[in-house]
């Protein structure tokens, strides 16, 4: 995950390299990204560099936050804004394919309740959302990183807990959701430990499929081959 402190600084002053939780891939742009990215940009893009946003003026309202961390092609994150016209979303992901499929999507279906990022999801968390301001941060199926070594790079640590905890309101909600059982047992185990926080599941594990969180083609590929779905919820308690 990236570092959500200050760089470290080496000896000779220089920047030491923070570890990075995810994997810049080249792709191609099809038109309809494209379309994305050159019109969609100046209507729901925001810029890192900007820092500290008050999204009651961006949006133009005050209704309940949606923070989504690496939302892919940005397939569930259409879904839940469609369905949601009452509250607003934050989406940052990476990748641009996938920032201009989103954009495209939500120019198509004619959206105003959604906002982009296209950099480091914990850098804008860190940098432009302002404490106890959040209603929901969502973390669907990250880079399970599953080799041990890698392990490292997975952005579920102490540090990245806390500082989403910082940013959610009292009584607001992290929901996780992977589907390497490996990854759900460390993001437990994490969370349990993290203080300031109440897991809603029932039995203090994984809470049953939320039927807010949209069902991807890649999950629905993953139940036929009976891949499993761990869903984590945990509630900021103070």
């Amino acid at each position: 995950m990236t570092d959500t402190q200050q760089p470290e600084l080496t000896e000779d002053g220089r920047q030491r390299r923070t570890i990075k939780s995810f994997v810049m891939r080249a792709g191609r742009m099809t038109e309809g990204q494209q379309r994305g990215i050159d019109k969609g940009w100046p209507l729901f893009g925001l810029e890192l560099e900007d820092g500290l946003r008050d999204f009651d003026q961006v949006f133009g309202r005050s209704a309940p936050r949606t923070f989504e961390i690496g939302f892919g092609m940005g397939h569930s994150t259409l879904e839940m804004a469609a369905a949601a016209p009452e509250q607003d979303f934050i989406g940052v992901e990476v990748h641009k394919p996938g920032v201009g499929a989103l954009l495209n999507g939500a120019m198509t279906q004619g959206l105003s309740n959604l906002r982009v990022y296209s950099c480091d999801a914990l850098e804008v968390l860190r940098d432009c959302v302002a404490d106890a301001s959040l209603d929901r941060v969502l973390l669907f199926f990250p880079d399970p990183w599953h080799k041990s070594r890698h392990h490292k790079r997975r952005i579920v640590q102490p540090a990245f807990a806390e500082l989403v905890r910082s940013k959610l309101k009292i009584g607001g909600v992290l929901h996780m959701a992977t589907d390497w059982e490996n990854y759900a047992e460390h993001m437990l185990e994490v969370m349990n430990a993290a203080p300031g926080y109440r897991n809603l599941a029932a039995d203090g594990t994984y809470v049953p499929r939320p039927e807010e969180r949209p069902v991807t083609k890649f999950e629905r590929r993953g139940e036929r081959l009976g891949h499993g779905v761990w869903d984590l919820k945990f509630q900021r308690q103070a």
